[in-house]
């Protein structure tokens, strides 16, 4: 099932996202950067993509670091996740951190995350000073005793 995303450049040198095979959830974001961006090690830098998104009321965009960027260059999105809300009409924003031990290069038109859009539901919470028993109750983490 394909639904429709308007996606709007901001510069004319940004990428639209792109998927690697037909069975890919994650769609691809480039760097939309005018010259090579160096990220020392320990330290954050923000890439943006070029592109902005109109989401619908109930999706959202998660942004996902990739595999290859982290195992190859030591490259990790700084926030491990990021969110775009539906109604954020601003640039995607990368922010890339160096967990290696030397300075890393990211190119301009770089493939740097990926995204994936989902749909999320809208809640009411109702407080309330009972809820209902289960068999695993309050066991947290390792309780099931799988690791």
């Amino acid at each position: 099932m394909a639904i429709d995303i308007k996606i709007k450049k901001i510069r004319d040198t940004a990428k639209i996202p792109t998927k690697g095979s037909n069975y890919a959830a994650g769609y691809d974001l480039y760097a939309d950067i005018q010259s090579p961006v160096r990220i020392e090690p320990g330290t954050v830098m923000k890439i943006g993509t070029g592109i902005s998104t109109q989401l619908s009321t109930n999706i959202a965009a998660l942004i996902f670091p990739r595999s290859g960027l982290s195992t190859k260059k030591g490259l990790r999105l700084a926030n491990c996740v990021g969110l775009v809300d539906p109604d954020y009409r601003g640039e995607y924003i990368v922010a890339l951190y160096n967990d290696s031990e030397v300075a890393q290069i990211v190119e301009p038109g770089e493939r740097i995350a990926q995204v994936v859009f989902t749909p999320f539901y809208s809640v009411n919470f109702i407080e309330t000073n009972e809820l209902n028993d289960t068999e695993r109750g309050e066991g947290g983490f390792g309780a099931s005793g799988q690791f």
